[in-house]
This record gives structure tokens, C-alpha cells and sequence, in this order.
């Protein structure tokens, strides 16, 4: 068993083990339950963790949770549907009008 990383989010923890289990890396949570005693103990102690069963596991879980904390920035320029021919502004990454993707 080897710790892969901890979070202040049990969401944020749950998510990345949800993430690795469905690519079928065993996984499991420690300290989350733990929140309820923060200030009697550091913070960073009892953030949930993100452990693999298989240390071999490892360096790849570490890696899908780093390509999935990637945050795609929108494009910032006005774009048309090529489906439609609707003119979108940047944020959306779909067309409003017929929704097919940029």
C-alpha cells in the first residue's frame, strides 16, 4: 500500500479514487472521517488520503490524477458552429443553438 496524495476536499479525494478505480487501480480512502477534529490536530493530518493497494500502482495514479487536475482555459475568441453556422462567443465550448462541440 503506498499513499498516492491527500486533499482538504473529501469530494476532491473521492473524485481522483472514483478516477482510478475506473481504471482499474484498487484504491481506498484514510482519514475520512477525520474532519471533524480539525483544530485539535494540524489540518494537513487529518486531510483525507488516497491510497493504492499495489505500490506498482502508484506512479501511474499519479498521473491520471495530475492529467485530470488540468484545467482546459476556454478559448477567448468569438467562433462559428460548423454544423449550424452560428456564431458562439469564446466561452462555450459548444454551440448554443444545435450543441455540437467547437
Amino acid at each position: 500500500m503506498k499513499k498516492v496524495t491527500s486533499a482538504d476536499s473529501l469530494i476532491a479525494i473521492s473524485h481522483y479514487r472514483n478516477i482510478l478505480i475506473s481504471e482499474g487501480i484498487p484504491a481506498f480512502l484514510r482519514n475520512e472521517h477525520l474532519g471533524s477534529i480539525v483544530g485539535e490536530m494540524p489540518f494537513q493530518e487529518v486531510w483525507p488520503e488516497l491510497w493504492v493497494k499495489n505500490d506498482l500502482d502508484c506512479d501511474r495514479a499519479k498521473q491520471l490524477i495530475d492529467a485530470a487536475t488540468i484545467i482546459k482555459e476556454s478559448p477567448t475568441a468569438s467562433w462559428r458552429c460548423s454544423n449550424c453556422g452560428e456564431e458562439n462567443e469564446g466561452q462555450f465550448g459548444a454551440c448554443w443553438a444545435c450543441e455540437k462541440a467547437q
